[in-house]
């Protein structure tokens, strides 16, 4: 029985092992973790796709992808976190997939979670999960500030949306089509984690939350900096708020 592209809940016609998933894994000079991230999801989650955005690296990322014969896409320019996501939304849609997740290419999500998203997203008809640090609170917790900061976001968005996020700022989240159609059109260009689901919240779709470990980074830099923390706080803040009216 074939999977039918449209509305993914119509139980009628589609079967979860019918399902297209897709791993989108942006990549921003990611040399010392791109081979282990692919790794691992080809290993925890074989009945996914996976195709890399490379977003123009200055490192050998591009270079280690394609001597592993890694599914790549190449971007001639630096669009940013935004934009070479939203690069691997549009790839999702153009290709029929019913299922896209971000995965980090810097080795700190663990793709043994990835059929567990698939089964929540499926089994409760979600159309968004978020792999959530702060439900059993085990693994790499952050640093204390960013906690707070999570925190904050947390609430932010319950009070502009009614919805609680234990993790706004988690990358790992599972879409389902309708919100990959929604991300492929528009994606927030600059921190869009909190701002991206505050979107897909007020137009109805329904998100929810599983319990995930993740790894401390083992290699690279974080694009938010303590220098920068103070712009993200109130550039998001914004953000938030903007898209909470919009809609």
């Amino acid at each position: 029985m074939p999977a039918v592209r449209g509305n993914l809940w119509n139980i009628d016609v589609i079967r979860e092992d019918t399902m297209k998933k897709l791993v989108i894994i942006p990549a921003y000079n990611e040399q010392g973790g791109i081979e282990k991230t692919v790794h691992d999801v080809l290993k925890y989650a074989p009945e996914f796709d996976y195709v890399v955005i490379n977003d123009c690296s200055t490192d050998d990322t591009l270079e280690i992808c394609r001597k592993n014969g890694f599914h790549v896409i190449n971007l001639p320019v630096n669009l940013g976190i935004g934009g070479s996501v939203q690069t691997g939304y549009i790839y999702a849609w153009r290709n029929g997939y019913d299922v896209a997740v971000q995965f980090d290419g810097d080795g700190q999500h663990n793709a043994r979670y990835l059929n567990d998203m698939a089964d929540k997203l499926y089994g409760e008809r979600l159309d968004m999960v978020i792999g959530s640090r702060y439900i059993k609170k085990e693994g790499f917790q952050s640093s204390g500030i960013r906690r707070i900061g999570i925190r904050y976001f947390t609430g932010l968005i319950k009070l502009v949306t009614g919805k609680k996020i234990t993790d706004p700022t988690s990358g790992m989240r599972m879409a389902g089509r309708e919100v990959i159609e929604i991300y492929a059109k528009n994606y927030p260009k600059d921190y869009p984690e909190p701002e991206s689901v505050v979107v897909v919240l007020k137009e109805g779709k329904k998100v929810g939350e599983i319990p995930v470990q993740m790894n401390a980074r083992e290699e690279g830099v974080s694009s938010i900096s303590p220098r920068k923390s103070v712009y993200y706080m109130i550039k998001v803040s914004l953000a938030v708020l903007i898209a909470a009216v919009r809609r």
